[in-house]
C-alpha cells in the first residue's frame, strides 16, 4: 500500500497550517504542526508540555492516539524510574489510535488511516511513534478505548502463560494478583486454552468476587495463611501444574507449596517485593522449574516474535471479543498525574485510560 514520504509533518488541528497535495492512502502532509501535548517524567512525577511531535523512524509509524493505557509500570516511568522510564522522556507502554505515517522499511501492510493496537514507549501523547512489528491491526468490532486496554496484557500473559509457562490444555493454572488487568486477562487466556481449574488470587474480597467473571474456577485469598491448603485441595492434592506469579515477596513460599510436582512458576512481577526467603528444599523436593520474565532485555526480534505469537494464538478471540477487559475509568490526557494517582490509590477494578 502506499506510504506516507518519511519525515513529513502530519496533518493535526492547527488551523494555520497548509495542506500539500497527497496521493490516495498517504497521510496530509501540512506545515506548522510541530508541537503536541505529552506527559512527560519529571523527577516530581508526571508534567504535562509542548513537545516536539515525534518522527518515525524507517521501521516506525506515527500513530494519533486514540487512547491509551496505564499500567503498573508507568508509575515509576514518571519519576523516571523502574526500568521503562526516563527523566524528560514521554510515559505510556501501549495504547491505540490510527496510522498517519509509516516508515520506509515499515511491513506488514501498515498504511495511513488504520486503526492499530501498539506497544512501546510514549503513549501518554496526542501522538505515538511504534515499531511495526509490536503493532497489529485492530479488529473491526473494537472501539479505540477497549483496543487501548489489550496490548500489554495480551502479550504479557500470552508470553507468561504459553512461550514461558508452555500452558498446555487440561493444566491446572493459578494467576498471582488476577485482579489487576493483566491479571484478568491471564484468566481469561488461560481458560480459552483449555486449563483447568483456573486459580485467581486477591486480597481484596469485593475483585476476588468478580475473578469468577473473567474465568476463574475458584478465586482464593492469599491474605489468608493457609491459602496453599486451598489450593492443594482444589487440585486433589495435586498442586498447580503452572503458577504466573505477579506479587513475588512473601508469597514465593506459598507458591512453592501449592506447585505441583515438575509445576512450572513464572515470575512475571514483583509487585509484593523484589526481596524474600526461598525455600531451597521445597523447590528441590518438589522440581519446580521457576522462570524469571521481563521485557526490558529482550531484542526488538524478541519483541517482535512475542507480539507474533500472540497474535497467531488469540487474535481471532480478540476479534470476537472473547477476551475483554473492563474499563473503570477515563481520564483526559492532561488529567495524567490524576490518573495515576487513582491507580495508585488501588482502588481501581479493570483499566484506567487517558484520551488525549
Amino acid at each position: 500500500m502506499p506510504q506516507a514520504r518519511p519525515g513529513a509533518v502530519i496533518a493535526g488541528s492547527n488551523p494555520c497550517s497548509v495542506a500539500r497535495a497527497q496521493a490516495p492512502g498517504q497521510a496530509i502532509i501540512q506545515e506548522g504542526k510541530h508541537t503536541v501535548k505529552a506527559a512527560v517524567a519529571t523527577d516530581k512525577g508526571l508534567e504535562i508540555r509542548d513537545i516536539p511531535q515525534p518522527k518515525p523512524k524507517a521501521w516506525e509509524l506515527l500513530v494519533k492516539v486514540k487512547a491509551a493505557g496505564l499500567n503498573r509500570a508507568d508509575l515509576g516511568a514518571a519519576r523516571g524510574a523502574g526500568g521503562h522510564g526516563a527523566v524528560g522522556a514521554t510515559v505510556g507502554l501501549d495504547w491505540a489510535g490510527e496510522v498517519v505515517e509509516a516508515g520506509s522499511e515499515v511491513k506488514g501492510g501498515f498504511a495511513p488511516g488504520m486503526r492499530v493496537m501498539c506497544v512501546g514507549g510514549g503513549g501518554y501523547a496526542e501522538y505515538a511513534v511504534c515499531d511495526w512489528g509490536r503493532t497489529v491491526r485492530m479488529p473491526d468490532a473494537l472501539g479505540f478505548e477497549e483496543a487501548a486496554t489489550l496490548p500489554v496484557a495480551l502479550g504479557t500473559m500470552h508470553d507468561a502463560l504459553v512461550t514461558n509457562g508452555r500452558l498446555k490444555a487440561g493444566d491446572s493454572v493459578m494467576i498471582q494478583g488476577a485482579s489487576s488487568g493483566v491479571g484478568l486477562m491471564g484468566l481469561q487466556i488461560a481458560k480459552l486454552l483449555g486449563a483447568r481449574p483456573v486459580i485467581g488470587t486477591s486480597t481484596n474480597p469485593a475483585r476476588r468476587a468478580q475473578l469468577e467473571d473473567f474465568g476463574a474456577d475458584l478465586a482464593v485469598d492469599t491474605g489468608n495463611a493457609g491459602w496453599p491448603d486451598e489450593v492443594l485441595k482444589a487440585t486433589d492434592g495435586r498442586g498447580v501444574s503452572l503458577i504466573i506469579d505477579q506479587v513475588s515477596g512473601p508469597l514465593v513460599n506459598g507458591n512453592l507449596k501449592a506447585a505441583a510436582i515438575l509445576g512450572r512458576i513464572v515470575n512475571v512481577g514483583r509487585l509484593g517485593g523484589g526481596k524474600a526467603e526461598f525455600d531451597f528444599d521445597v523447590h528441590a523436593t518438589r522440581r519446580i522449574t521457576y522462570i524469571g520474565v521481563t521485557h526490558r532485555t529482550r531484542s526488538v526480534d524478541e519483541l517482535r516474535a512475542e507480539t507474533r505469537a500472540m497474535w497467531a494464538d488469540l487474535g481471532e478471540a480478540v476479534a470476537a471479543r472473547r477476551l475483554r477487559l473492563p474499563i473503570d475509568r477515563t481520564f483526559p490526557l492532561g488529567e495524567a498525574a490524576a490518573a495515576q494517582a487513582h491507580m495508585r490509590a488501588n482502588g481501581h477494578f479493570g483499566k484506567i485510560l487517558l484520551i488525549p
